[in-house]
């Protein structure tokens, strides 16, 4: 059985995701980065050779740190919703890239982001997304589009949040919402265009990505 809340990584684990360009495109050159979920370091590795930043990782997994540290990258192990050890505002950019609705405490961890980094970038998938809507009103179960080959006893996605959901929660929490961006899908073979995308994420996007301070 498929199941997400243990990753293991191999020591060559080289990540590929359509987010990361979107993500690059919003980090400064020479800005100091913290990677909170941070895998096995490909997106710092890509942002320290793109962007030139100084990054350091934050990854639960040990096996994600030892992939992340073979890449050269500076990387602990850690748990991302609870208080972290670093100083006010100590980076430039604090990054989740699609953990935010794997932790328990997801408010307490876009707290603590906004505390130690000037702006923040947060990713996830829009559980709102309309294949999702259609899942559960046709079938009557959890939506799976948004977790292929898991089940709903299977999966770290423990908190299925929305575009709406994430914007509310920033209205309510004084959090400024600076850019946004939105990923389709890219699997299914009737695509909603860029245009529906952009007019309506909340309904036909996949994936949320928030610049924020």
């Amino acid at each position: 059985m498929n199941d997400n809340r243990n990753y293991k990584y191999s020591e060559n684990s080289l990540s590929k995701r359509d987010e990361f360009e979107a993500i690059i495109k919003l980090v400064k050159k020479g800005s100091s980065v913290v990677d909170l979920g941070s895998g096995d370091g490909t997106l710092l590795k890509i942002l320290e050779g793109r962007k030139k930043v100084r990054g350091l990782g934050v990854e639960i997994s040990p096996s994600g740190v030892r992939a992340a540290k073979k890449k050269g990258i500076k990387s602990i192990v850690g748990k991302i919703d609870t208080k972290l050890p670093f100083k006010n505002k100590e980076f430039d950019y604090a990054v989740c890239n699609v953990t935010l609705q794997m932790v328990m405490y997801p408010e307490v961890l876009l707290g603590e982001m906004k505390r130690i980094s000037k702006k923040q970038i947060i990713t996830f998938p829009n559980f709102a997304f309309i294949l999702n809507r259609l899942d559960l009103f046709i079938n009557g179960v959890m939506p799976r589009v948004m977790i292929p080959t898991y089940k709903w006893y299977s999966t770290g996605h423990i908190h299925q949040l929305s575009i709406r959901d994430f914007e509310v929660f920033c209205k309510k929490n004084g959090i400024r919402v600076l850019k946004t961006a939105h990923i389709g899908p890219g699997r299914f073979l009737s695509l909603p265009s860029k245009f529906l995308i952009n007019i309506f994420p909340n309904m036909f996007a996949t994936l949320g990505i928030f610049l924020t301070d």
